[in-house]
């Protein structure tokens, strides 16, 4: 125990300098600025990546919807910080909650129901969501957009700085619930939904309880990732959220390993380097990624955390065959 408690410290150490070491890279000028934009877009995709691995990697319910979630959560936002003056932290931690609404109220009629009817759901909602950014010209400006959104710091030569620190701390502070949640009694509760439901609901737990309670903090999450999303940017358009977004989040789960924190993480930057640095292919994601996902899913369901243990374990192999070898060398 004592052991465990001094790795989570030294863990808690290196990650606390090192997140103090790229602030101050960003603030002296060492970070330029689009590497930190990337780094800091990559966190919100990490962050979104990580509540929809907890309905679907996690609780093994599909969902195909949360660029709708994210649109719910960037609008409020923006609406709250724009109209009404609002704290950003109230504006964001608001944003997420209206978001929690949105998913308690589409979870509690079909997580009820058998086999994929939430991803049916959830991909209509999510067009909805959009069509609905698009009428909804009052609030949301329409097709044209909506502009002007403050940012997290009036002063713009800071801005990176301060959207840095905003942004990763909601990604640690992400990354520290589903972790806590996963190893808690209640998480294994819903990872025993995902290996088997007729099992789980045999042994007594109740199987909608816990499913609600996993696709609405989900959509909380997944809210809070789109208010950063919106004071990020400063800028809102419709078609930021339309099918393809949501698509790059099932990407990153899958590719990452379904119910592998530290996969989606990983997957998350990875896969926003790349698509910064081959924006030439941006047409061509309808086609690449489905055909990605369908290699993976052919040999390697578990994505990057699954080659990661077949390389530990061909490590371990060699190992033992190494010192089954010395040993004989010293028989002879």
């Amino acid at each position: 125990m004592s052991n465990n408690r001094n790795r989570k410290i030294r863990i808690a150490a290196f990650s606390a300098l090192g997140f103090i070491g790229m602030v101050g890279f960003i603030y002296w000028g060492i970070i330029d600025e689009y590497t930190a934009q990337i780094l800091t877009f990559a966190a919100i995709n990490v962050i979104i990546a990580l509540s929809l691995n907890l309905i679907s990697g996690f609780t093994g319910q599909l969902a195909l919807g949360h660029a709708g979630f994210m649109a719910i959560g960037a609008y409020s936002t923006a609406a709250l910080v724009m109209q009404l003056k609002a704290p950003i932290l109230a504006a964001i931690l608001t944003g997420g909650v209206i978001t929690a609404v949105f998913g308690f109220l589409i979870g509690f009629p079909t997580l009820r129901m058998r086999g994929d009817y939430l991803a049916i759901v959830t991909l209509g909602f999510g067009e909805i969501i959009r069509v609905l950014m698009i009428n909804a010209e009052k609030i949301t400006g329409g097709a044209a957009g909506l502009k002007g959104i403050p940012s997290f710091s009036e002063d713009y030569t800071l801005n990176p700085v301060f959207s840095f620190i905003w942004v990763y701390l909601f990604m640690i502070g992400t990354i520290i619930l589903i972790n806590n949640l996963i190893k808690s009694s209640q998480g294994r509760a819903i990872v025993s939904i995902r290996e088997d439901e007729i099992a789980a609901n045999a042994m007594g737990i109740n199987v909608f309880y816990y499913k609600m309670f996993s696709f609405t903090l989900s959509a909380f999450i997944a809210g809070i990732g789109g208010g950063l999303y919106a004071l990020f940017f400063g800028y809102l358009n419709p078609t930021m959220f339309n099918f393809l977004k949501s698509v790059d989040f099932l990407v990153i789960v899958v590719l990452g390993g379904m119910g592998s924190i530290v996969g989606t993480i990983a997957t998350g930057f990875i896969l926003t380097y790349l698509q910064e640095f081959l924006r030439f292919l941006k047409d061509y994601r309808l086609v690449i990624y489905p055909l990605i996902l369908i290699v993976i899913m052919l040999f390697k369901p578990a994505g990057l955390i699954g080659l990661l243990e077949d390389f530990k374990t061909w490590r371990r192999r060699r190992l033992a065959e190494g010192k089954g070898v010395l040993k004989a060398g010293e028989r002879a």
